[in-house]
Order: structure tokens, then sequence, then C-alpha cells
């Protein structure tokens, strides 16, 4: 892996904005659009505002998720209205948002979207996050449907699924989309996620600490870590 800190937050959001938006353009100069899949939690609140200011042909990005909760889009636990909160503002109200959650569907049934998701692959960027638990995307440890989830060659592009650790039912990418992008960040903070990420990137049960399926399939991934 390819891990680079930082000393503040601040500059971890700054830089990474800035290196999305580069990516972004390159992809919209070649392939004249992008897409970008990012998380949710607490982590990219600031990455996505200093990413909202960035200069870019924002009409032509879409932006998706890696994961979503099972949560109509005004909760307070929708990746989505975090998205729309602090990413889709100023000239990034410009972009496209595909959501995951949609109120006619279920986590079982959330495969019938997925043709509104293989337009924008390979995704120009993915910006993964990780918990304490060592889990990304909604892949949870004892999650259900973790083993076809992260299947190496599934060819299921969203999943459902539910764990103890997941609060509400959840939809997650699987793991080549989110793998195979043309760029793909580990953005992490606090000490506590360095050893758990540090941990991970040692021998053990993968299915125990999920990120490690990540590591696996990419082990080039940029990591971008702030105390």
């Amino acid at each position: 892996m390819h891990f680079t800190a930082f000393d503040t937050r601040e500059g971890l959001a700054q830089w990474l904005a800035e290196t999305v938006a580069s990516a972004l353009r390159k992809s919209i100069s070649r392939r004249e659009t992008a897409s970008l899949a990012v998380s949710g939690g607490s982590t990219p609140k600031l990455f996505f505002q200093h990413l909202s200011r960035q200069v870019l042909d924002w009409d032509k990005v879409t932006v998706t998720l890696v994961d979503e909760r099972w949560v109509p889009g005004n909760s307070d636990r929708s990746n989505a209205r975090l998205v729309a909160i602090e990413l889709l503002q100023r000239d990034a109200a410009r972009a496209s948002f595909l959501p995951l959650y949609r109120p006619e569907l279920t986590p079982e049934t959330i495969g019938e979207i997925e043709d509104e998701i293989s337009p924008l692959l390979p995704f120009s960027t993915v910006v993964l996050g990780m918990g304490a638990d060592g889990h990304t995307a909604s892949f949870f440890p004892g999650g259900k449907n973790l083993e076809a989830a992260v299947k190496p060659d599934t060819q299921r592009l969203l999943i459902g699924t539910e764990a103890e650790g997941a609060g509400e039912p959840r939809v997650t990418l699987t793991l080549p989309p989110l793998v195979n992008a043309e760029n793909t960040f580990l953005h992490i903070e606090g000490q506590q996620k360095r050893d758990v990420l540090e941990e991970a990137s040692g021998a053990g049960d993968p299915a125990a600490m999920p990120i490690r399926f990540v590591l696996a399939a990419l082990p080039d991934i940029r990591v971008v870590w702030a105390p």
C-alpha cells in the first residue's frame, strides 16, 4: 500500500479533494464523463466540503455511494443525505447523483438497479473508509452475504447485507467495482484506525477484518491518514 500521513485533517481533506478533482478531470478528458463513489460516516465531511469547491465540469460527473443504510434519504443516518448536504453544493450541485436506497425496492432486490451502475464502470475514483472493527463499505465481520460480496469474480455489483455492527440493513457495492476503479483511496483518521489498519495488514482471517479483502485485491491502494 501507499501510505501518506498528514499533520492535520484539514490538510488531508484539501489534498484529497485536489487529487480526486484532478482524477475526475482526467477521466472527463478521456471519456467525456467521470464517476465517483464515496463513503458515508463522519470522516469524509471535511473532504466533501473541500471537493465541492473544486473547479471542474461537474455536470459531467456522476456521484454515487460505496454503500448505504436502508433508510429514507431524509434520515440523519442516510449517506445520501450527507452527500447532498456536504458535497453536492456550490458548483458541485451540477453533478448527477445516483442513490442506492430505493423505497420501491428492498436490500434483497437492489440488484434491479445494477444496470444503472454499469455505465459508470470503471469508476473514475472510489474513496473508501474503514471502521474500528475493520469493516469497509458494508463488508462487516459476520455480515450476511459477506462471502458473496467479496468474491473477486462475482458478477454482482450490489448486494444487501445485515450485521450486528451495521445497525440498519444495508446495501453495498461488491468488491470488484471498488478495487477495479481507475483510482481507489482509503481515507482514515485517528490513531485507533491507524492501529486497526496495521493489524489488518498482517496475517489473519480476512472475514474477521474485511478491509483485508480490499488490501489483498489492491495491494497498491493509496491510504491517506491524519491523527
